[in-house]
Parts: C-alpha cells; structure tokens; sequence
C-alpha cells in the first residue's frame, strides 16, 4: 500500500537528515529504500533529499519563485470564470419575481417551458448566450444565485407568543394517541393579534378555537393577552358552540399556561393538553 502525501513529508524529512549524514554507499542504500517507499523516480527522490529543506527557485505560472523544498505549498483559488454570470442571474431573478418567487425546482421546468414565450412577448431581453444557459441551468444553480435574494424577502418573526413557564409540568404535552380527534368537543385554541405590523402599544386579539373532529370554528375578539379575558373568551364558546367542550389544546403561551386556565379546566371536566415547545404539529 502506497504512503499517503503526509506520510511521504514525515519519510522525507527523516530520511533528508540520514542521507545528507551518510557516506557515499549509505547514501545509496539510503536512495534505493526511498524510491521503494515513495515510488518516485529516481532522480526527483535524489534531488529531494539533497535539497530537503533548502531554498531553491521554481517556476510558477512562467514566473520564477523561491521556495523551500518539503514546505507544503500555498493552495491557490483557482481563476476560473462564472459560467452563470449577472446577466443570467438578473434573469432568473426576473422570471422568479413574475412567477411569485418558485423554488428551484419548480423554476427550472417552468424556464424550459416557457422562455420563448417570454422573449416573443418581450417580457425578458436576453441574449442568444443567456438563454442557451438558461436552458441548461439546474434547481441547484437557481437556488444558489437567488440565495441573497430570498434573504432579502425573509420576514423576521412577529409572534406575540410568550412562553409560560408556570404549571407546565401540570399540564400535560399532547400527543396524537392521547386525544380521541374523531370524537367532536376537542378544540385547538390560538391567539392572533392585530397589531397592523407594529406591535407596540394596546390591540386587539382574536381566540381561535377549532374543533379538530368536525372543523367547527369559534371566534372571540379580545382585549387584550390578559388571562380574565382568555377565560372569558373560552366560558363563552364553551356555553354557545354547538358541540360540547371536552378538551382544549393550545400552544405554550402565557395567556394559556397558567393557573386562572387550568382551575377553569378542571371546574368544568375539560382535558388541557399543550404542544411541544417550539414545534408545529398539524390537526390529522
């Protein structure tokens, strides 16, 4: 099995310090073993060891350099031109904001399909070099030119969501075997606030409930966050919907996850169940 290029350094470098010790005829052994070991010609593996360590000019690129001969060499970034360059990308760009910002994948076929239209129509001005490219472009090469773009539209997070940390090791995490979802009166509960893209200040709030069975919807409108209110909300669906209320399941909110909401449930028989911490689960 042949040495790796680290282990042909560290053979190098030890039998350079032999060689240049040794006599005539050990230097010869000592040649015939590193040829055997590195496979190297034999002229380069002498040359090797006699300069091992030394300065010594090289031609690179045409221009002559010095450099020290076993130091590993500086990787130098390949000069390569893009093959996609700003002229296609404006214009997958363009074709990604006509056809409401597809994911590569779906924008290559629809590019393939429908770029001629485009250019008869004169929606897209493109070279007969450009549109050969983007007749090639891949889902990945699309993704990777938009990639600054689709950050630029990324909306930042606007949840009103406060997690409660009070209580939660009494109220139980829900699980899908836990909750009879084909029998009506179990509801997923939410709050959705209306602040109009500025969250500062009072606003209102609307409580969802959905009864995951039938899909029943209730709406209430609220004041606020504040739990009276909450309650209040739910007391008043649980009165007038016209299925009984047999469970509730919310997120980990502090307008739900607290004390004045779990004696509610418990008065009234009513299983409280919550999701997982940072997760998303859907009503199937």
């Amino acid at each position: 099995m042949r040495l790796t290029m680290s282990e042909r350094r560290v053979f190098s470098r030890e039998a350079a310090v032999r060689y240049r010790q040794a006599t005539k005829k050990g230097r010869s052994e000592i040649l015939d073993e590193f040829v055997r070991q590195t496979h190297f010609k034999r002229k380069y593996a002498s040359w090797l060891l006699r300069n091992w360590g030394r300065r010594v000019f090289a031609w690179v690129d045409g221009q002559p350099i010095r450099i020290v001969v076993g130091a590993p060499r500086i990787k130098r970034p390949r000069k390569r031109p893009r093959f996609y360059d700003g002229a296609v990308f404006e214009a997958v760009k363009l074709i990604w904001y006509l056809f409401d910002f597809m994911c590569g994948k779906r924008l290559v076929v629809l590019i393939r399909d429908i770029l001629e239209e485009l250019i008869s129509s004169k929606e897209l001005k493109v070279t007969a070099e450009v549109k050969k490219k983007l007749l090639r472009i891949s889902a990945a090469t699309v993704d990777r030119l938009l990639r600054n773009e689709k950050r630029k539209l990324t909306l930042k997070s606007r949840s009103h969501t406060k997690p409660g940390t009070l209580l939660k090791h009494q109220i139980p995490i829900r699980t899908f075997s836990e909750w009879e979802e084909r029998r009506p009166g179990f509801f997923e509960i939410d709050l959705v606030g209306h602040d109009g893209g500025n969250s500062e200040g009072e606003y209102a709030y609307t409580l969802t409930a959905t009864d995951v069975d039938s899909a029943w919807t209730e709406l209430k409108i609220l004041r606020n966050r504040a739990q009276k209110w909450t309650v209040e909300a739910l007391e008043n669906i649980r009165e007038t919907a016209p299925i009984t209320m047999l469970g509730i399941d919310s997120d980990n909110g502090s307008e739900f996850i607290n004390d004045h909401l779990l004696r509610w449930c418990n008065s009234n028989h009513i299983n409280f169940t919550r999701g997982r911490p940072h997760r998303t689960e859907g009503l199937s």
